[in-house]
């Protein structure tokens, strides 16, 4: 398959481009961003997977003629590869000798890959201590691998410095509803100063999702507005401009929903005098097999943070961990348990650690 991408002043623009070339059946969505080009103008970038057949055919024809330039540049692009390729193997070759003689690798290798650290990960950090007495003592291995994924986390830190404008993002039944409620409570009631908050609902799908968001709204005595398009959302974003955090609800999504996602992208890329700061929702069950998954199709929303839901729901977080070690997404906040508002903590890397090291202390 072929990556090919079309740009547009929307997603819908862009990808119905793509159908008039190829036709709707022929393609697949591969992803989807906003981009500001030089010109200061926000245009939206959305990329299909098409079969080179058809690639061919539609973009080039019969006859494809390719200068000399072009024959000269993919040939030295492809040594470089190659010799690229040639010092992994050979960087591999070392690392894996070593593995063989060393069973305290071996060991710390297998407990941690059991426990959700991925191999890829393991490897490229031992490959460093390669020579060190650190790969001689399991324990201090251990340590020294919790170190490393400690230095590698990141947390994005609360700034009311500025009105902010919140959307919340991710795959059906992670919690989104209850963790917005959640943070609308916090910064309405739980922090030092009172913020003004408002709460807009995008979820037309979820049955009883508006009702549900809507009685929190009443109970905490907060601004709440169900929008049905994007013109309505920018409308109301104007409106509520003197709000000190506006906190927007989305619909739950699978990684192969083409039409919510089109749609997300159109409410992301909605002009706004403040910025719309994305925050991806992921279950600390998630399951390693879904992790790409997830990422690859909210990335295209230029993610701002990750909010981390059902930590009452595990003792493992290890893929959890790996998630972010692979996609080095800063964490905001920890939905620990169903309560509002109580349930809802600061992301603290201390925290995760420490349910992770109880886990590794188990294994």
């Amino acid at each position: 398959m072929i990556n090919e991408t079309f740009v547009a002043s929307s997603p819908k623009e862009a990808y119905d481009q793509a159908v008039e070339k190829y036709g709707e059946d022929n393609i697949s969505l591969a992803g989807a961003k906003q981009i500001k080009y030089d010109d200061g103008v926000l245009r939206c970038e959305v990329i299909i997977s098409v079969s080179e057949d058809a690639f061919k055919e539609r973009t080039f024809g019969e006859n494809r003629f390719v200068s000399d330039k072009e024959n000269e540049d993919e040939a030295l692009l492809s040594e470089i590869s190659v010799l690229k390729e040639q010092l992994e193997l050979l960087k591999d070759d070392i690392y894996q000798d070593i593995e063989k003689d060393n069973s305290i690798i071996a060991e710390v290798k297998k407990l941690f890959i059991k426990k959700g650290i991925s191999s890829q990960w393991l490897e490229s950090t031992f490959q460093t201590l390669i020579g060190t007495d650190i790969i001689e003592d399991s324990a201090l291995l251990a340590s020294y691998l919790i170190e490393e994924i400690d230095e590698a986390l990141k947390i994005k830190e609360e700034d009311f410095s500025i009105p902010k404008i919140m959307m919340l993002v991710g795959p059906t039944g992670v919690g989104k509803t209850t963790t917005i409620a959640k943070l609308a409570a916090r910064y309405a009631y739980l922090l030092d100063k009172s913020y003004k908050v408002a709460l807009l609902n995008l979820d037309s799908y979820k049955v009883g999702a508006i009702e549900q968001l809507e009685h929190y709204a009443k109970i905490m005595q907060v601004e709440h507005i169900s929008i049905d398009s994007t013109d309505s959302f920018q409308e109301k974003l104007k409106e509520l401009e003197g709000y000190d955090v506006v906190l927007v609800d989305t619909a739950g999504m699978s990684p192969y929903d083409t039409q919510k996602f089109i749609q997300t992208v159109e409410y992301v890329k909605t002009e706004s005098i403040r910025k719309i700061e994305v925050n991806l929702v992921l279950s600390a069950t998630v399951k390693y097999e879904d992790m790409e998954d997830i990422y690859e199709n909210f990335s295209f929303l230029n993610l701002d943070s990750l909010i981390i839901s059902k930590f009452d729901e595990t003792k493992h977080f290890g893929t959890l961990l790996n998630f972010m070690l692979l996609y080095k997404l800063p964490m905001s906040y920890f939905s620990i348990g169903q309560e509002v508002p109580d349930d809802l903590m600061f992301a603290d890397k201390e925290f995760l650690l420490e349910k992770f090291i109880g886990d590794i202390d188990e294994g």
